[in-house]
């Protein structure tokens, strides 16, 4: 049964739990990096939780996810294990991709979870593929890219934008505005900031999104999604969110006030559905502090799961680098 399925305190209830184990799951990530347990590029989605979870939980599972480099979140929230996340980012060849792929290539080709793309913009030409490809066999799929605000600037993001628009193809375009490309703040790299307003000019539906509140994207994006397997054709949300964490681990976060940090804080997507919770009597103190010790013995299990798994034997190295002949 879908979360969406159930009833209201159960489903709300639901989305807290997803949300808090993807907290969760950053910070110890963070905490592993720390101490060069994991290494390589790490990019947290602290903060942006409610995007994640409240878009994917409006998906079929035989629906496609394409995402960005910031995409724990987001494969967390498609149901890949935390074990086998956190064995790719410790090298295991028990991880999602086999240890290949590390933090910003997570993949499940069985959950029709296709990265964890690095290049920025790079997975809107893949999404827009699997969507094509998904019409040309008739299936009734909707395929899901998530891309942040950066990649507007993109020429990929353009080129795919009037395709989908073209051809009316079963694709959800999901912008996670945080504010920054990078290091750049938003209004500093575009001249127009209205992004929804920016991907209208194709002719798709689209509009803005409170991307702190779970509950409104769920809401927004179970009307794009309607609308797609309608043949309506493609949609866009841009859902403005902020990443409470730097970029990347690397970053010093040097082009942002603290202020400005503090002020988003205070709009923590899972404080405000815990807070809306415990005001309607679908959430107690007692089954908060239950919930946050379930997710904290989920968290430490897969970590010590993950960390204890095997290395890629040196005589496997050049394996998957070219196509085996059959």
């Amino acid at each position: 049964m879908k979360s969406t399925e159930l009833p209201a305190s159960k489903h709300h209830t639901d989305l807290l739990r997803q949300m808090i184990r993807i907290r969760r799951f950053e910070d110890v990530c963070a905490e592993l990096y720390s101490t060069t347990r994991i290494r390589g590029f790490l990019h947290l989605y602290v903060g942006e939780e409610a995007v994640a979870v409240g878009a994917i939980n409006c998906l079929a599972a035989t629906d496609a996810l394409v995402t960005t480099y910031r995409e724990h979140g987001h494969a967390l929230a498609r149901g890949l294990s935390m074990e086998a996340v956190l064995a790719e980012m410790f090298g295991r060849t028990t991880g999602c991709s086999r240890g290949r792929g590390g933090s910003m290539h997570l993949f499940d080709s069985k959950r029709r979870f296709y990265g964890g793309n690095a290049i920025v913009a790079g997975g809107l030409p893949l999404a827009t593929g699997v969507a094509l490809a998904d019409r040309f066999r008739a299936e009734p799929h909707v395929t899901a890219c998530f891309f942040g605000d950066g990649a507007v600037a993109e020429g990929e993001f353009h080129e795919c934008m009037n395709l989908a628009a073209l051809w009316k193809l079963p694709l959800l375009f999901c912008c996670e505005n945080n504010l920054y490309a990078m290091g750049t703040a938003l209004a500093r790299a575009q001249a127009q900031t209205d992004l929804a307003l920016r991907a209208s000019s194709y002719g798709m539906p689209a509009w803005a999104v409170d991307g702190m509140d779970v509950l409104a994207v769920e809401e927004a994006t179970q009307r794009a999604v309607e609308t797609i397997r309608g043949g309506g054709g493609p949609c866009f949300l841009e859902l403005r969110t902020y990443r409470f964490r730097a970029h990347s681990m690397y970053d010093s976060d040097r082009y942002r006030d603290k202020a400005e940090i503090a002020r988003w804080k205070e709009r923590d997507p899972i404080e405000a559905l815990t807070r809306r919770m415990m005001a309607d009597g679908e959430l107690s103190d007692d089954a908060l502090k239950a919930l946050r010790h379930e997710v904290d013995d989920e968290i430490q299990r897969a970590a010590a799961g993950a960390e204890s798994g095997p290395l890629e034997p040196i005589e496997d190295l050049t394996r998957f680098v070219y196509a085996e002949r059959s």
